[in-house]
């Protein structure tokens, strides 16, 4: 174990004496020199979800573009990133080709693919604990290089789509001792203002999903407003209350007549309850035993709406093993009526968050023919309480 846990140092040293962009190809060297690994790479899925784009140990210089592009339904690609498993196949000769999920608290990056020689079960262990370690590396990298948006990036991107992304966490779904999150968001051909936010305090999950209205660079900037009045009033320790007003007051004195619905969530990690504001927006969707149900929630008016009623706190009966569903009107625009979402949450009820999420949106996305006339946006939580002692992670 000491070992291992030096030659791990010396990985993040390597890692630390690199470029940003050069952590694939520091611990595709370390897996050569340890079990003589051969045609190393990382592959990331694209903002769409349906292609993974593939970069080389050697392929740095490049900067991501011109990398190759895999479809993924039906690939062992798919079957490891949405199984969040190690998969393998016989390869030339007695190689064995291994594919790896690269994946940190939660939020599944990408993959490590790899062809070793006929290797032992303690082998395929180890190259699993590389393939965490490049999570980690990956994850502080990407605040120095853009290596990493290149690669999720099988579409040019408009100036709103490229407002609306920064606007995102920088992850997409996290695990925790206590609850499971993943948010997933598909633009539309113009993109429509849509949002969804979350922070983990050490005694509270923060929750958000917000729609600014009008399309493209209008609506980006009317998100832009919205998305950090509330980071604003959360990181200056406002109560829920207070938050909702800021927004409010920011899109009455720059929104420029515009608004934005939107809900507003805290949630006490000790299970002393959950908080929620709902301004204009759809009510959200609970599964509890089985049975999926709109929380029915009093509504104010969207956030920039001139209005003398305060926005009211309410609670909301969040319960251990509950998942709830927070979306956008766009997972129901006209053409995505025929969607059942409360379907598609029932089907996926086993499944991880991650999945959830892609089902529906994926459901959206083939109803409406890949042409969406508004944002689809959901955030799906999976709650399970103060120390359950249930889950244990790799």
């Amino acid at each position: 174990m000491a070992h291992e846990q030096l030659r791990l140092s010396e990985v993040l040293a390597a890692a630390e004496a690199a470029a940003p962009a050069e952590s694939v190809e520091v611990i595709a060297r370390n897996l050569r020199d340890r079990f003589g690994a051969r045609s190393v790479s990382f592959l990331v899925a694209d903002v769409i979800g349906r292609r993974v784009v593939r970069i080389g140990d050697q392929d740095v210089s490049r900067q991501g573009r011109g990398a190759e592009q895999i479809p993924l339904s039906g690939t062992l690609y798919e079957r490891a990133l949405r199984g969040q498993r190690l998969v393998q196949e016989p390869g030339a000769g007695r190689d064995l080709r291994v594919i790896v999920p690269v994946t940190n608290r939660g939020d599944a990056i990408g993959l490590l693919e790899l062809t070793l020689p006929e290797a032992a079960g303690s082998v395929l262990e180890q190259v699993g604990e590389a393939a965490h370690a490049l999570a980690f590396l990956i994850v502080m990298d990407r605040r120095f290089t853009d290596l990493y948006h290149w690669l999720e990036r099988t579409t040019s991107v408009s100036l709103a789509a490229e407002i609306q992304r920064g606007l995102l966490p920088s992850a997409a779904s996290y695990e925790g001792e206590r609850f499971t999150l993943a948010g997933a968001l598909v633009p539309a051909d113009s993109v429509g203002g849509d949002t969804y936010d979350y922070a983990v305090d050490h005694d509270t999950l923060h929750l958000s999903i917000t729609d600014a209205m009008g399309h493209d660079v209008d609506s980006a900037l009317l998100a832009t407003l919205t998305v950090n009045a509330s980071r604003g009033a959360r990181r200056a320790g406002c109560d829920l209350a207070e938050q909702a007003l800021r927004m409010h007051r920011t899109l009455l004195d720059h929104g420029h007549n515009g608004l934005a619905t939107g809900q507003l969530l805290r949630i006490a990690m000790d299970g002393a309850g959950t908080q929620v504001i709902n301004a204009g927006h759809p009510w959200p969707l609970r599964l509890r035993g089985g049975a999926v149900e709109e929380v029915r929630l009093d509504v104010h008016l969207p956030f920039g709406v001139p209005s003398r009623t305060p926005f009211r706190v309410q609670p909301l009966d969040l319960r251990a093993g509950d998942r709830l569903i927070l979306y956008t009107d766009g997972m129901q625009e006209r053409r995505a009526t025929a969607v059942d979402l409360a379907a598609v949450i029932r089907e996926t009820a086993t499944e991880h968050p991650r999945e959830v999420v892609r089902a529906a949106t994926a459901a959206v996305f083939e109803a409406c023919r890949g042409q969406l006339q508004d944002d689809a946006t959901i955030l799906c939580l999976d709650w399970r309480g103060p120390r359950t002692g249930e889950r244990r992670a790799h």
